[in-house]
């Protein structure tokens, strides 16, 4: 049996589409709709890596900060433009908040975070502390 399927081609259809757009920085949670960047965390001998992407962001735009053992990532951006032309005026505006927090492990250095950011790219190196990086213990024969 078939059934029948109402197709709406309104406002909430286009609008629908138009936010498949943001895709890539919006993600859907328990509570709804809400603004944070992907990231990655990868661990290697001696260290942590972070990388986040922020699309559209300057280094200028990004605030990182270590508190006790929470590592936040945030950013608050606010941009206008005013464009006049052939009796028309048109105003733009874009505000861009998120925040983003992690618990840092008990081995990571807090005095040696190091930051880097290219092209949309947040990079965050957290080293270990030398007591926390792996040992080699020679197997002698007898």
């Amino acid at each position: 049996m078939r059934s029948l399927v109402k197709y709406n081609p309104g406002p909430t259809r286009v609008l629908g589409d138009f936010d498949r757009l943001f895709d890539a920085f919006f993600h859907e949670t328990p509570l709804g709709r809400a603004v944070y960047p992907r990231v990655d965390v990868r661990e290697d001998d001696g260290l942590y890596t972070l990388e986040a992407e922020l699309p559209g962001l300057t280094e200028r735009d990004i605030e990182v900060k270590v508190e006790d053992n929470l590592l936040t990532i945030s950013s608050a951006s606010a941009k206008e433009s005013k464009e006049e032309k052939d009796g028309y005026v048109l105003n733009e505006r874009r505000n861009q908040t998120f925040s983003r927090a992690f618990v840092l492990p008990k081995d990571v250095d807090r005095e040696t975070i190091e930051a880097g950011f290219s092209n949309g790219l947040l990079t965050l190196s957290l080293q270990k502390t030398p007591e926390a990086r792996p040992k080699m213990i020679e197997v002698k024969g007898k």
